[in-house]
């Protein structure tokens, strides 16, 4: 029969090997004697690369961290939650990351080493950004909503004017020619008001179970058609576990038709565009008061030109576009869908490598309370 103490020493094991935060623990000579399976994820490291060797050898260059580290051991000092660092790592991007340090003292009192606890943020600074797009929309609605009128009513006072001129000239009148491209402008020109109107005075969500699956499935059926003869090549790999979500059918049909007919659009002579939807386990819409929502990620993949970082960040400013006829509100009604869902939209991209959109959408069972996204 076990004893208490090795019934506590596998749950500790257990802990450590379940818990999502990476767990270093160094003696009081600095080498690593503790790896856990999150630690592996996040730093790109084996726990055989990792253990018995120097925590400065394996993180050489990443200063603060080493920082955080000879505190803690030289100085005795706990820094808890330390979110200004950058996690560097082999044949991966940095990852943002909050740290915690505290020294580790023998059952005497005698100094033993360090342990370090990691934090992936990733999650929480795309969050954060989704927030701060929705802030900035919201206000730049408020603004357009009032413009927009103001705009709209001599637009169409200037139309009727155009219109009555074109009766009094002949068919056969050159200026005809000028009439019918004031016409047509004017009509654009409205087109992109009723746009930003739209963004900022959008209907109420008619909320109702939406078959996902289908909804993509009837985008991409349709976008193979419009690019038939195109060396552009569509794929679906779509989680069949995934129930109907509560959502509004028409907006989540409008936001994903818009993402995925610019993937198509990102390539210039021949590609790929995968659509893929998943489940994300370890992700949750936290809400005071109400059980955690599960999430699900809807991404939209595209082997085309890419967006160079410059861009990256205006493509969900109002009216910024690199399309020669965009009117630049394609974008920023979609960031204003997934928002009104209480998800959130993330982009990433790198020239000549293409592009991914991760609509993350809460998989609610009841009608979301409020428009505003929840913390997770």
């Amino acid at each position: 029969m076990k004893t208490i103490a090795e019934l506590d020493a596998q749950l500790y094991v257990r802990v450590l090997e379940n818990i999502d935060r990476a767990v270093i623990a160094l003696n009081h000579e600095g080498q690593i004697t503790l790896f856990n399976p999150a630690a592996q994820a996040y730093t790109g490291f084996s726990e055989k690369q990792a253990l018995k060797k120097p925590f400065q050898d394996l993180f050489l260059g990443q200063k603060n961290l080493l920082y955080l580290v000879s505190t803690a051991l030289d100085e005795g000092r706990s820094i808890s939650d330390h979110e200004d660092l950058l996690l560097k790592r082999p044949n991966a991007p940095p990852l943002p990351v909050s740290v915690s340090v505290s020294p580790l003292y023998t059952d005497a009192g005698r100094p033993e080493g360090v342990v370090l606890i990691i934090r992936d943020l990733s999650r929480v600074r795309d969050l954060e950004k989704a927030v701060r797009r929705a802030d900035r929309l919201s206000i730049l609605g408020t603004l357009a909503a009032g413009l927009a009128h103001e705009i709209k009513n001599p637009l169409g006072g200037i139309k009727g004017a155009t219109q009555l001129l074109a009766m009094e000239l002949s068919e056969q009148s050159p200026l005809r020619e000028y009439t019918d491209v004031m016409i047509r402008e004017v009509e654009r020109v409205n087109g992109i008001i009723e746009e930003l109107m739209d963004l900022a005075r959008p209907r109420p969500p008619q909320w109702s179970p939406v078959n996902l699956a289908k909804v993509l499935g009837d985008i991409v059926l349709f976008q193979k058609e419009a690019h038939r003869g195109e060396k552009i090549e569509f794929h679906l790999d779509l989680d069949p576990s995934i129930p109907p979500l509560r959502g509004d059918e028409n907006l989540l049909t409008r936001l994903f038709l818009n993402l995925i007919k610019n993937a198509a659009e990102a390539i210039d002579k021949h590609g790929q565009v995968t659509v893929s939807t998943k489940v994300a386990p370890d992700y949750h819409l936290n809400k005071p008061g109400s059980r955690p929502v599960p999430m699900i990620v809807i991404e939209i993949r595209d082997n085309g030109r890419g967006i160079d970082p410059e861009t990256l960040e205006q493509i969900f400013t109002p009216f910024y576009t690199t399309k020669n006829k965009g009117s630049g509100l394609g974008l920023a009604t979609c960031q204003k869908i997934v928002s009104e869902h209480d998800g959130f939209l993330k982009v990433d991209s790198l020239p000549g490598e293409g592009t991914v959109f991760a609509v993350s959408l809460p998989l609610h069972t009841d009608k979301p309370e409020s428009p505003q996204a929840g913390n997770i």
